[in-house]
């Protein structure tokens, strides 16, 4: 199955951004710390080179801390800054202030070189759906600016937000990728929630699911599923699980679509653990 979506409004949003990008300081883009790769969309990077950009690696308390820690090194590496974030968190406001002052410096200063001392630091956050913007968004604002959803593609439209801290923000709808040559990522931000659930189909994505916790975190397959050989065949390991959840039918089958959701359900709300599925690219790629 190849998975594509890129809905109208999406589209929009990528015409929004290249006409409000001019009168941005700076870009603040939001990635899953479960999958820093496969959140990031690439035509971010195109539209907004030249714009001084900090990287937030949100919903990091469910992202292996290790794995964390080795994707802001490879971002900080490559010049750009990078902090691990929980946004639900009241912390988080503080944290993220400080790194958008710091990145914004550069501007600042040249503010106060033409003698412009009150200006406000204009910000743009930019991210895939349902990765955490407007529960970050509220978290700045300390009130209720944007609407929060757990459903992709729920902000439709531009908004500006004033802040308290010498900051205006604007505000943008999640935007996928245009198309995914990636079918790897796709499956994974299926996985955790990016993509709407009748876009793609759970027989596929759960078992590749299921192979990659195998691969990156065969402990929590055995402690939280009682699975024993992690390397057997997907289906073997969604039946497993599924017995372990008590999704059971009549007679004792599992039931297999019952066991996939909740396998996802575990997976997205942090109940196998705090798990990375992109790992950093080494320091050389």
């Amino acid at each position: 199955m190849l998975i594509q979506w890129f809905p109208g409004h999406m589209a929009k949003t990528k015409r929004l951004i290249v006409e409000h990008l001019k009168a941005v300081d700076l870009v603040a883009e939001l990635l899953d710390a479960r999958i820093p790769y496969s959140s990031a969309n690439p035509m971010i990077s195109e539209l907004t080179a030249g714009k001084p950009r900090i990287v937030i690696l949100n919903k990091a308390d469910l992202a292996d801390p290790e794995a964390t820690k080795a994707w802001v090194e490879w971002y900080r590496a490559r010049g750009l800054a990078a902090i691990p974030l929980d946004s639900t968190k009241p912390q988080s406001k503080k944290v993220l202030i400080r790194a958008i002052h710091e990145t914004a410096q550069p501007v600042i200063q040249k503010w106060l070189r033409r003698g412009l001392r009150n200006r406000p630091v204009r910000l743009m956050i930019l991210g895939i759906p349902n990765v955490g913007k407007s529960t970050l968004i509220n978290r700045l604002a300390g009130t209720k600016a944007a609407r929060t959803a757990n459903t992709p593609g729920h902000t439709r439209g531009k908004q500006w937000v004033r802040l308290q801290d010498g900051m205006d923000l604007l505000d943008t709808p999640g935007v996928l990728w245009p198309k995914f040559e990636d079918q790897t990522a796709a499956m994974r931000l299926a996985a955790t929630g990016a993509i709407a659930g009748d876009v793609f189909d759970p027989d596929e994505i759960v078992p590749a699911l299921m192979t990659t916790l195998a691969e990156v975190t065969p402990q929590t397959l055995m402690e939280k599923y009682g699975i024993e050989d992690v390397h057997a065949d997907p289906q073997f390991l969604i039946a497993q699980a599924g017995k372990r959840r008590g999704c059971l039918l009549p007679g004792g089958r599992v039931d297999y679509d019952r066991a996939q959701q909740a396998i996802l359900f575990d997976f997205r709300n942090g109940r196998l653990g705090r798990i990375t599925l992109d790992a950093a690219p080494e320091a050389d790629e």
